[in-house]
């Protein structure tokens, strides 16, 4: 999560809005070219920032502070929710009855699994729990729940049960949430094993989907997945900004904007 903005001046925001679109650092120098303002101006305003633990400093640069934690799976499911449901409509539109599919764990993909309770005859493999209770015993889907151990926060199970069922089903789709859409280090996850499984997944799907809302946007989590050309296709709420379209278009990934609808 990013952390609560204690702004003080316009300038402050501009300076957050310009290393958010750097991935999150940047050097001193960049952002008073940018903002068109001298080194020691943009320093000063860093000094409030950091005072704040809105950013680091660090020589010649400065980082944005992030919180390498999530918040509780019920917090993120009431975090942007509207935003989730538009996108979660769209990807479920794209699957149809019969087929097959894999569903991580994230918040985003359990709103997809909400959108998908009235196809039939789905194949399911997930390792969440939420996603397994949505769609089982319903329309004669089949629903397989990776084994394990089941995490207390977000009811997800990982560990090498988990990862054998994985790549012993062969998918149409896989749907996966990120924590970050960084221009730089791609889609990006706060788990090493949820990246690990992910990966697992992706290489057994024919056609492999991305989730996220703009919040994500410019914001870094400790672990990129590993291999960004397994990803086909990316769902979001807004343009992404010119550099994170770049890094989509270096992978071959095309973009989907499922914008709300006009009054």
């Amino acid at each position: 999560m990013q952390p609560v903005s204690k702004t003080t001046n316009q300038r402050e925001e501009e300076i957050l809005r310009e290393i958010r679109l750097s991935g999150g650092s940047c050097r001193v120098s960049y952002l008073a070219n940018q903002l068109s303002v001298s080194n020691e101006t943009i320093r000063r305003n860093i000094k409030s920032l950091e005072d704040n633990a809105i950013v680091r400093k660090v020589h010649g640069g400065v980082h944005l502070i992030d919180d390498v934690n999530e918040a509780p799976f019920h917090n993120r499911m009431d975090t942007h929710a509207s935003a989730k449901q538009r996108l979660a409509f769209a990807v479920a539109e794209t699957i149809g009855d019969g087929d097959s599919i894999f569903l991580d764990i994230g918040s985003t993909t359990a709103y997809v699994a909400l959108a998908l309770k009235s196809r039939q005859n789905l194949l399911v493999i997930t390792n969440s729990l939420f996603v397994a209770q949505t769609l089982a015993t319903r329309n004669n889907n089949r629903v397989f729940l990776a084994g394990g151990e089941l995490r207390a926060d977000d009811g997800a199970a990982f560990g090498p049960e988990a990862f054998d069922l994985v790549r012993r089903f062969h998918v149409q789709f896989a749907v996966f949430s990120v924590g970050a859409v960084n221009a730089n280090f791609g889609f990006m996850l706060h788990d090493l094993a949820e990246a690990n499984l992910a990966h697992e997944a992706a290489k057994n799907s024919q056609v492999c989907i991305v989730v996220a809302d703009s919040e994500k946007f410019g914001k870094r989590a400790p672990v990129s997945i590993r291999n960004m050309k397994q990803i086909d296709l990316f769902y979001t709420d807004q343009r992404p900004p010119e550099a994170i379209d770049q890094m989509l278009q270096n992978n071959d990934i095309e973009t989907f904007v499922v914008s709300a609808q006009p009054d």
